[in-house]
Formats: C-alpha cells, sequence, structure tokens
C-alpha cells in the first residue's frame, strides 16, 4: 500500500521542483544489526515480494520481513538499528555477490504538503545479519553537463531527495540501477559501490520526449531533465523513471511516465554511458501499442514459452491512453495488450503462468493473457481467517515449492504447490493476532485509502465469547461525530470485525486526516482506536 500511496502523491503533482528543504539521513554507524525474529509479517500492507530459493522477503510501509520456512517464523527489520521506521519502496537481489538490496523511503511535509523522500538504499551480504547504509542518489549544483558520444547534453542536477524516490532496483553483471523518479535512472558498478557506500552514482541517457531512440553516434541536443523550467526550456516524462526489468542477464527495460525503455548494451553499463536505447510508447505508428505510458510495473518470465515482458501501462497523460496490461515476445518489436481497463501493480510467475495482482484482484492466466481467472475467497481454514482485499500489490512463487504469495493492503497470504491453478486451502498471515481479550482492538489497513484503492478498513474487537450488545462511532480529530457504524448489534464471539468506508453519515469520504472510533460493550467501559485516512 505504501508504494500506491506515493504514487498516489507523484500523479497528484507530477511537477518536480527544487525547494529547500532539510533532507533525511539515517543515524548511527553505516553498518548495523538486524532484528530479532517475530511470528508475523511487519505490516499488512505488502507492496513487494522477492523470493530467492527458500527465503520470501516482504517489502512494506513497515520495512523489510523475510522467512526461511514457509512463514512458520518471520524476522521484521522494522525498528531495527537499520531499517528505523522507514518504509521500504523496492528490492532486488544479486546472485553473483549473493546480497538483497532494499529502497528506503518515507513521506515529509513541505509547506503543508506530504511529499515521498528518498532514504537511500541499504544491502546485507550475509543474509540480513548486518546492513550497510547508501545514501540517496542525487546530483552537485554544478553537475550540469552530460556526455553522451559526442553529445555535450545539458542536465538538470537533482540536489534534493524530495520526490526522488527509489522505486525499482534491477542488476545485471556488476552493475545496480535505479528507478528513481525525479531523480531518472541512476546506475553504479556493484564492486565499487559495496566497497565505498558514500561514491557517486552516475546519471544514464535516456531518449527525450520526442525522440524514440537515441545513438551515441547521433547529433543531439536536448536537456536531460524531468521538467520545464528556469535551467530546461523543455522537460521530458521519460526522465521520471518508475520501473526496471532485466531480461537474460544482458536487457535492460527501463519503464517511465512516456514509455518503454530497452537497451541490449548493458554489458557497457560498468565502463561508459554511451549506451543505444529504443523507446516503445502508445503513441507511437503501428497496430500494436502499449495501452499507456506511465508503466508502474515491469517483470520479465524467463520461465516461459516464449520468454516475455510484462508491464503494467496505466494512463499518463494522453486521453486516447488506457490502464491495463502490456506484453511482448520479441523484445517490443509488437505488444499485446489485456485487462484493459484495470490497474496492475507487478506480475508473479511459474512457467506459463502468470499472477497480476491489480485492483480488481489477483488475475492469474496460463494462456498469454487470453483469459484470467480470480482466486475467489481467500479463506484460512486452520485460523478461521479470511483476507478481505480486493486489490493486490504484489504476486511471487517461491521456485522451490512452487508456493505462491500474495500481498495485499490487508495482509498477505500463502497457497502452497499452488503452479497449475488456484486451489481452496490457503494460510493468511497479519501482522497484528486475533482479539481474543475484550478490552482490545486494532484497525487494519491503518492507514487506508477509501478513495483510491483500499476502500474500507476493518475495526478488529471481541466480546470475550458472550453475546453482547455492541456500539461503534467514528469521530474526527476533535472528537465530532462522524458516523455510526452499528447500534445496539448483538455480536458473539472472540475475533469480531466491523467494517468503515471512510464516509461519514451523509455518505460523503471524509478528508484526509486522524479519526478515532469508540467501541461500546455492553455495560463495560468503552474502548477507543485511532484511523489515519491517507487519499
Amino acid at each position: 500500500m505504501m508504494k500506491s500511496i506515493f504514487l498516489t502523491l507523484l500523479l497528484a503533482s507530477l511537477a518536480f521542483a527544487q525547494v529547500n528543504v532539510l533532507t533525511y539521513k539515517l543515524s548511527g554507524e553505516k553498518s548495523r544489526l538486524a532484528k530479532v525474529s517475530d511470528s508475523n509479517p511487519g505490516s499488512n500492507g505488502i507492496n513487494t515480494i522477492l523470493a530467492v530459493g527458500d527465503t520470501v522477503w516482504i517489502a512494506s510501509s513497515r520495512g523489510l520481513s523475510k522467512t526461511t520456512d514457509d512463514g512458520a517464523s518471520w524476522t521484521n527489520f522494522y525498528g531495527s538499528s537499520a531499517f528505523g521506521t522507514e518504509s521500504v519502496s523496492a528490492l532486488a537481489y544479486d546472485y553473483t555477490t549473493h546480497s538483497i538490496w532494499a529502497a528506503i523511503a518515507h513521506s515529509t511535509d513541505v509547506s503543508g504538503e506530504s511529499l515521498p523522500e528518498g532514504s537511500g538504499l541499504l544491502f546485507s551480504l550475509n543474509g540480513g545479519t548486518t546492513w550497510t547504509y547508501v545514501d540517496q542518489s542525487i546530483d552537485a549544483s554544478d553537475d550540469t553537463i552530460e556526455v553522451y558520444g559526442a553529445n555535450k547534453l545539458h542536465a538538470l542536477p537533482v540536489t534534493v531527495k524530495i520526490q526522488n524516490i527509489t522505486y525499482a532496483i534491477a542488476i545485471t553483471p556488476n552493475v545496480i540501477w535505479t528507478a528513481n523518479y525525479a531523480g531518472g535512472l541512476r546506475k553504479h558498478r556493484i564492486d565499487s559501490l559495496i566497497v565505498s557506500p558514500s561514491s557517486a552514482w552516475k546519471r544514464v541517457v535516456v531518449p527525450p520526449d520526442d525522440l524514440d531512440s537515441i545513438s551515441p553516434t547521433d547529433t543531439l541536443d536536448f536537456c536531460v531533465s524531468p521538467v520545464s523550467g528556469s535551467y530546461c526550456s523543455t522537460g521530458s516524462l521519460n526522465y521520471r523513471v518508475f520501473s526496471l526489468a532485466v531480461a537474460d542477464d544482458t536487457i535492460l527495460y527501463v519503464g517511465s511516465a512516456n514509455g518503454i525503455n530497452r537497451t541490449t548494451e548493458t554489458s557497457k553499463a560498468a565502463t561508459t554511458n554511451d549506451m543505444i536505447w529504443t523507446k516503445y510508447n502508445h503513441q507511437q505508428s503501428g497496430a500494436s501499442n502499449i495501452t499507456g505510458n506511465f508503466i508502474v510495473a515491469m517483470e520479465y518470465n524467463k520461465y516461459s514459452t516464449p520468454k516475455t515482458l510484462w508491464a503494467a501501462t496505466w494512463l499518463a497523460e494522453d486521453s486516447t491512453e488506457e490502464y491495463g496490461i502490456s506484453y511482448t515476445t520479441n523484445g517490443g518489436t509488437t505488444w499485446s495488450n489485456s485487462l484493459v481497463g484495470d490497474k496492475v501493480h507487478g506480475f508473479g510467475f511459474y512457467g506459463n503462468s502468470v499472477i497480476a495482482p491489480a485492483d480488481g484482484g489477483a488475475y492469474r492466466s496460463s494462456n498469454f493473457g487470453k483469459s484470467w481467472l480470480l482466486p475467489g475467497n481467500i479463506v484460512d481454514t486452520v485460523k478461521k481467517c479470511s483476507l478481505k482485499s480486493e486489490t493486490f500489490y504484489a504476486a511471487q512463487f517461491d521456485k522451490s515449492n512452487a508456493n505462491l504469495w500474495l500481498g495485499s493492503s490487508w495482509g498477505l497470504a500463502m497457497q502452497a504447490n499452488s503452479s497449475v491453478s488456484y486451489g481452496t486451502d490457503w494460510t493468511i498471515f497479519f501482522s497484528s493476532p486475533e482479539v481474543k481479550s475484550n478490552n482490545e482492538s486494532y484497525a487494519f489497513p491503518n492507514p487506508f485509502s477509501p478513495r483510491i484503492n483500499t476502500r474500507q478498513t476493518a475495526i478488529h474487537y471481541s466480546t470475550g465469547g458472550a453475546s453482547e450488545s455492541v456500539t461503534i462511532r467514528i469521530f474526527s480529530f476533535s472528537m465530532k461525530y462522524i458516523r455510526t457504524l452499528i447500534q445496539n448489534v448483538t455480536q458473539p464471539g472472540t475475533s469480531i470485525n466491523t467494517m468503515w468506508d471512510g464516509k461519514d453519515d451523509n455518505g460523503s469520504i471524509v478528508p484526509n486526516g486522524v479519526y478515532f472510533y469508540k467501541i461500546e460493550i455492553g455495560s463495560r467501559d468503552p474502548m477507543f482506536g485511532k484511523i489515519m485516512v491517507v487519499q
């Protein structure tokens, strides 16, 4: 959910400005110890899942979690000296150095507006036992020229971390790439970064909006900048980068707000910036274009026949664009489209099977998007609970056991041996346990976004097993009455939930802010809890 909230903030204000703000720095030594194990993942809002052998890594608004035993136990890094209270916005694994990489971020207030801010990267060479901090990539104020071939291109220096957040990490042989929205596409040699974490990243030149390809042998005259302004008369949406994918270790795909960029020359990246790029977007002539230019996610399925690049292609600025999926089996020469109209957030693969987590559910196809299945009710019969989310953000197969993992704003679900089709047996993981005591309650997801994708939050409480009359009301931060959810309803049980859709008594969605719920059970003293609404 964290990633979706950050993307919403960016869509609400695509303009990027250099502003004078205090930038965030992690305190303490650069190498820090990890946190001990826990019984559940650290958060119910899952935005990225990464499976490496038997290890499953979970990225969320409450940092990083991992399991090595199919969820029987977890290690949570939120609150540790390495991660603090940071969210994790991207994950990647380097199989050469056996290192795990995590991008961290948070929201910060600037003149009363909440904006995303990149906090940097953390990497571990020993499975999370210790972590090393890498600062967010920024430019010096005099870094105004980018050399590409024989061209010296003017470039806007991105000198702050506000709106400079890493949404994706990709790794090719000895090179790490990051997609940083306002910071664009950046790269670094992995070996030198491990030795010197404070060394500078390299800005990467890709085509501007008005060119479909560039080569270092071209004569070029454009400004490397995500926006127009006093420094650059024109800016390019193609320099607002959101997603990355690697094909067969050598081909890099870069998703921006202006389409998909492709280079086959990543072997040059460790020593030069002079790579040939080809761009694909919705406006290009031809019968098979992508549905939209805002590329929020990409994944390459090397297990399918034929191998396929899948992209979540959202509407950007052109009214003819649409939300959907675009995929290619020939490196971008032709594209096919599917799930048109739905907002897809990512992909997971097992052989020819693809999972597309989206606002409309966790879609599954085994015929390259010609038809799709939904999982139906996701119920854990052992824990006697269900995953009620309609929106999913992440999907991944644990290749060693063919377990399918689905991440949502409500929690995490795992289905064992799900390589062929959806089944009915699920294991559900919530970051908070069932409420059994009659003086405890909590709400999740929290924060939640009623207007964007989460739609509802569940208030969990217990009557202690007895049949009791229950009333639940919502109040503003100043304790102004907002709505009565239930009144004098008999509720027996040890773990009950009552839904709130973020609306008041008049049916209007409430403004952003902190709200309180009040639970009255029989003649007992009322219980209060806090809910944050973020849209």
